[in-house]
């Protein structure tokens, strides 16, 4: 098989800058969330009474908070809960994008316009006042209810673009066979229209991760998702929001790890974007435009 655009996806997803830096920043993240408790020692519901705001040293790698609460500890749980949530709203978002639209394009007709119809309405919606809402009534259902909730206002633009992408590639020839062959509207779907949009599906899954990472944070500061005594880097943030100066250590380090996490999600999209359909991507963009 012959490749262009500097050879196979693989290769040229190794040698793009951003995906290296990418993948090395998730890769710590990761291990800090998952394994830096571990090391530490400390619990992120820990109290040590005898280090009240002290600075980053040695006892406590981030220092400690106005109670005595390791911050590395409270920010490593931050980050597990930034990654689960993130990842798993992001997967329900790009899964219901990708049947929405597929369904839309595909068979056209009163299906097109109703469902187009929905995910109009649903973009007109002001999605975090409704999250703001919504958030407090899904109290003792788990995080796994707040990726839902996040994931139900972030699939509409997804909607669109794969509606777009599959009106094109139902009018390709191979699809045109398939049908007039007796083929399954289904079947058609998954062998033949799904296959030739992973590369964008898998693309927008990682750059929704970041999406959903601050769409959570953001109901987390203002009180409305994570709940003590767990902490999210959102409760972390809105508690030190008032001493970013006097304390710094506090503020910074969660606000810092937010930063990173959400450049690592977007470098490793964009260079996924290159490397999966580097001669695609323009194209893929003046679909999505068309099928507004």
């Amino acid at each position: 098989m012959r490749y262009g655009h500097g050879g196979p996806p693989a290769r040229r997803l190794v040698r793009a800058p951003g995906a290296v830096a990418g993948a090395a920043l998730l890769i710590a993240l990761f291990l800090l969330a998952f394994v830096g408790p571990r090391i530490s020692g400390w619990g992120y519901a820990d109290v040590d009474y005898s280090a009240l705001h002290r600075p980053p040293g040695g006892g406590h790698w981030f220092g400690t908070n106005r109670i005595g609460q390791d911050v590395f500890a409270q920010c490593a749980r931050g980050l597990q809960k930034s990654l689960l949530i993130g990842a798993l709203a992001a997967f329900f978002a790009t899964g219901l994008g990708a049947v929405v639209g597929v369904c839309a394009g595909y068979f056209g007709g009163w299906a097109d316009r109703l469902l187009m119809l929905c995910v109009d309405l649903m973009l007109v919606v002001p999605a975090f006042l409704v999250l703001v809402v919504l958030a407090p009534r899904l109290r003792g259902l788990g995080w796994l209810a707040y990726a839902g909730l996040i994931a139900a206002f972030g699939w509409m633009v997804t909607a669109r673009a794969v509606r777009a992408m599959t009106r094109s590639l139902k009018e390709r020839q191979f699809v045109l066979v398939a049908r007039h062959m007796g083929v399954g509207p289904g079947m058609v779907i998954r062998r033949h229209i799904l296959p030739h949009m992973a590369s964008f599906l898998v693309t927008d899954a990682t750059v929704a991760v970041a999406g959903a990472v601050i769409s959570e944070t953001g109901l987390s500061y203002f009180g409305f998702g994570v709940q003590p005594p767990d902490v999210s880097l959102g409760t972390l943030i809105a508690d030190s929001a008032d001493v970013p100066t006097t304390y710094p250590w506090m503020f910074w380090f969660p606000a810092g790890l937010l930063v990173l996490l959400v450049l690592a999600f977007h470098l490793i999209g964009d260079a996924l974007r290159g490397a999966l359909d580097p001669a695609g991507e323009a194209a893929a963009a003046d679909l999505a435009g068309s099928g507004a």
